[in-house]
């Protein structure tokens, strides 16, 4: 694909720098650079992939506006697989703007935001998982999350989701085969063509629900996690707070119900920025302000990937403690017995009956006792180190989440089919309507709305 329009953006952050990037891309690029840039040295003609020194300067005044390094990637050997030009800069925005400025002036457009890799995937220089992983890898908030992205870019999750496509493919041939050749007799040693169809397609479909299995951490890579303290009033959550955090950021007081409204703050274990959230204390709530506060806190706790139930360890368990291990059943859930420090008197045995599963640990928040080995069980149940991106395949996308979803339903739906003997024609649908639906991942079949909406969220200049 073609455009006839050159545009241009600024490709490094807002603020002041050592360097700064102009990026043009277009037919017209070595015109603008002829334009915009004189050479150091005299030149004929620009070599592609060359660093040529020189100054930049108005076209209209002649006043020179930087000393810069330029280059020139000639198509397809550049990113976006059109002529692009990378003027390097010193750093100052008003810099920037005033080189920007000119080339707009001498016939550039502004580009849109992640137009530069739009472009890149309309010329088929990247796939659209992969265009994607680059915005994922600028954002990445963890070394997890950039090898994520990273093993993206290079295609891995790409080579994937093209081998189950090729493996679809073939049980869609098999199927078609019954189609053209109905009127064949079939070899008895060859089997039912529906049955081969069937264990064909329960095997795609297996392979579809392992990569689905993969999302959670992924996403957590991704993104991070959300890790929600709850509990009784007065049991230490706003002192475990504190204690993770390595510093005093909710109020401690003995009172019961201090904290009304929630409080969040970010935390890095095992590489993954995790958001804490310190909630009102869980009760028969006493009036209508700490009735908004307990229900912020449910509200929290429904979207949480872990919820860290704390519990008094000082005191027997009572029936709000039985009420809150019962009504987290099922729950991603931690359980931390606090205040160690004091005599026990809560016996573990009293919540195994209730919660068999997930883990229990003993920690004093006060003294930062057992804080290493919750930080693991944090880390263990949110599978933090799980994925590097580098032994697997992931994804952490929940547009792949939704495109690979509605393909095993298909799928699952065509495998009935072929074991119902339902005509070939119709499984045959549902599979080219599954291939149709697994190719949204790499934009195979994506249409213009669903772009515009994915480069939308770039940034300018990438």
């Amino acid at each position: 694909m073609a455009w006839n329009d050159t545009i241009a953006a600024i490709a490094t952050p807002p603020g002041t720098g050592g360097l700064g990037v102009i990026r043009i891309s277009g037919p017209r690029a070595e015109e603008i650079a002829r334009g915009l840039f004189k050479p150091a040295q005299k030149i004929t003609a620009f070599e592609s992939h060359r660093l040529y020194h020189g100054d930049i300067v108005a076209s209209a005044s002649g006043a020179v506006l930087d000393e810069v390094l330029l280059v020139l990637m000639k198509k397809p050997r550049s990113y976006t697989g059109e002529d692009t030009l990378e003027v390097y800069c010193h750093g100052g925005q008003q810099i920037l703007h005033s080189v920007l400025q000119e080339a707009v002036a001498l016939g550039c457009r502004p580009a849109e935001p992640g137009e530069f890799t739009k472009r890149a995937f309309l010329n088929f220089r990247l796939d659209l998982a992969q265009a994607e992983a680059i915005s994922d890898l600028i954002a990445a908030p963890s070394s997890g999350g950039q090898q994520q992205a990273l093993s993206h870019l290079k295609g891995r999750l790409s080579g994937k989701i093209n081998d189950i496509r090729q493996e679809m493919i073939a049980a869609l041939a098999l199927l078609e085969s019954t189609i053209d050749f109905a009127a064949e007799e079939i070899s008895p040693d060859r089997g039912l063509p529906a049955t081969d169809v069937a264990a064909a397609l329960t095997g795609v479909i297996r392979k579809l629900q392992d990569l689905l299995s993969t999302y959670d951490r992924g996403r957590i890579q991704r993104q991070g996690a959300q890790v929600v303290l709850a509990g009784k009033p007065n049991v230490g959550k706003s002192s475990l707070l504190n204690a993770l955090l390595g510093e005093k950021r909710a109020i401690v007081s003995p009172q019961p119900g201090t904290t009304r409204d929630f409080i969040e703050e970010f935390v890095n274990i095992s590489g993954v920025p995790v958001k804490l959230t310190d909630t009102a204390g869980l009760r028969t709530p006493e009036n209508i302000i700490e009735r908004e506060g307990i229900a912020l806190t449910r509200a929290r706790m429904d979207r949480a990937d872990l919820v860290i139930l704390i519990l008094d360890g000082s005191e027997r368990l009572g029936d709000e403690d039985r009420g809150l291990i019962t009504d987290l059943a099922g729950r991603p859930l931690l359980i931390a017995i606090n205040k160690s420090d004091l005599p026990p008197a809560l016996e573990e045995n009293e919540i195994r009956v209730l919660q068999p599963a997930g883990e229990v640990l003993s920690i004093s928040a006060k003294y930062s006792q057992g804080l290493d080995e919750l930080r693991d069980a944090i880390s263990r149940n949110l599978h933090c180190g799980d994925s590097d991106g580098s032994t697997d395949v992931v994804i952490s996308n929940i547009r792949h989440k939704n495109a690979l979803e509605r393909t095993a339903a298909l799928l699952s739906q065509a495998r009935k089919g072929a074991l119902d003997q339902l005509p070939a024609e119709l499984v045959a649908i549902d599979i080219r309507e599954a291939l149709t639906t697994l190719g949204e991942i790499a934009g195979r079949t994506t249409d213009e709305e669903l772009l515009e909406q994915i480069f939308s969220h770039f940034c300018i200049g990438k």
